[in-house]
């Protein structure tokens, strides 16, 4: 992207917003994302011995629901970031709602819970390990969406970054969804978004470093 391409985009009101460009970079880079989480985890954690079971259950989709939904609000505010004369407000907002929700659903199993499993509910058994694996899976849709949004025009950089981050996290808990056997909802909303979270603040600190244009 070229200052004066930036100067057309600008000079014609925002049209780039209706050019399916970023639609197009961001899709091949979150598919190649989850592909690549899906064979990392496959090859180095396994999947889940009783997957042909859990899938028939409500809490396994409502577990990977959230991650679709992390995943479609980040690319919102992605594709929003990486166009200038666009506002992010909207999506930024958007990335909210999955995050109230599953609190809200974890609030209620918590207040459910007799008080002493409360603790077993938040913890489960991988709560040391589970964000940094999230974090590790997301690398190859990391670099993805880096590629991605360095291709348009994105001038918060680090904002930029911290989205592209955050949206790579989310497609490496879909595929960590197939290895994890945490099925407690206060556990996804603490440690999930914690694993999410990491990849984000690196794409904040590396956004303007490797997104600039």
């Amino acid at each position: 992207m070229k200052t004066d391409r930036l100067i057309d985009m600008l000079a014609t009101d925002g049209s780039v917003a209706d050019q399916p460009t970023p639609s197009r970079r961001f899709g091949i880079a979150v598919l190649g994302g989850i592909a690549a989480a899906v064979v990392l985890m496959a090859l180095g954690l396994g999947i889940r011995p009783d997957i042909g079971i859990v899938v028939h259950t409500a809490m396994f989709w409502i577990r990977v629901g959230f991650a679709v939904a992390m995943l479609a609000t980040a690319l919102v505010a992605a594709t929003r970031l990486a166009r200038p004369g666009v506002t992010a407000a909207p999506g930024l907002a958007a990335i909210a709602m999955p995050v109230a929700l599953i609190w809200a659903l974890a609030a209620f199993v918590l207040v459910q819970a007799p008080e002493g499993s409360r603790l077993a509910l938040l913890l489960g058994h991988t709560w040391r390990v589970c964000p940094p694996l999230i974090a590790a899976l997301s690398v190859p849709a990391f670099v993805a969406m880096f590629w991605a949004m360095r291709g348009m025009a994105p001038v918060r950089l680090r904002l930029a970054g911290a989205v592209a981050g955050l949206a790579a996290g989310a497609a490496a808990v879909i595929a960590y969804c197939l290895h994890c056997p945490e099925m407690a909802p206060p556990f996804w909303a603490l440690w999930y978004l914690s694993g999410m979270l990491i990849p984000a603040v690196v794409g904040s600190l590396l956004g303007p470093r490797f997104l600039r244009w």
